[in-house]
């Protein structure tokens, strides 16, 4: 998602002020790339769409602290990689069967071809186990990754969100990849 940190930064002004339209084009432009980054983070809809929910309550709460040159795209993806974690962390310690089958965003591109039975078996079978494979990653390489591949971020968005330089980015999503890949050659060689 290509952000526009200057309507972002209007809108927060005028929200600081009162006008309450403004919230709700902000909730408009950020609620869908966040809940997507949320789902792919938990794998859970009801849990994505509730830490969304109490961000933005968190975000209205804060309103009057942000300063103005505060990068909201920084700070919303910064706070809900964290309510993520420690969503994670709860439910390491809480753990409930998940009834979420269906209905979170894809974890493959949009434009995918509608392959025939065994392909999409096959398909769906690599793509839960990318997706177990990022479920394992550290929390720091799982949300770089999540930010810059599926979210878009550019690097050094992905950095400030990140806490760590474009540099730091680049070594995060290299490290990562090459977890996802030894997982993903173990997982193809246990399918042979």
């Amino acid at each position: 998602m290509k952000a526009d940190p200057e309507q972002d930064r209007r809108d927060l002004g005028l929200l600081r002020r009162g006008d309450q339209d403004a919230l709700v084009r902000l909730i408009g432009r950020w609620e869908r790339p966040l809940f997507s980054f949320a789902w792919r983070y938990l794998q859970n809809t009801a849990d994505a769409r509730e830490l969304v929910a109490d961000l933005f309550v968190r975000f209205y709460q804060q309103r009057q602290r942000l300063r103005e040159d505060t990068r909201l795209s920084a700070w919303l993806f910064t706070t809900l990689s964290n309510l993520c974690h420690n969503q994670v962390r709860w439910r390491r310690r809480h753990p409930a069967l998940s009834l979420d089958v269906e209905g979170g965003p894809s974890w493959e591109p949009a434009d995918a071809s509608n392959p025939g039975p065994a392909a999409a078996l096959s398909r769906d079978e690599d793509l839960a186990a990318l997706a177990g494979a990022i479920e394992r990653l550290p929390h720091d390489l799982k949300t770089t990754l999540l930010l810059h591949y599926y979210g878009g971020l550019s690097l050094r968005e992905t950095g400030s969100v990140a806490g760590c330089s474009e540099r730091g980015v680049e070594t995060r999503l290299y490290r990562a990849r090459q977890q996802l890949r030894a997982e993903l050659l173990a997982y193809r060689s246990e399918r042979k």
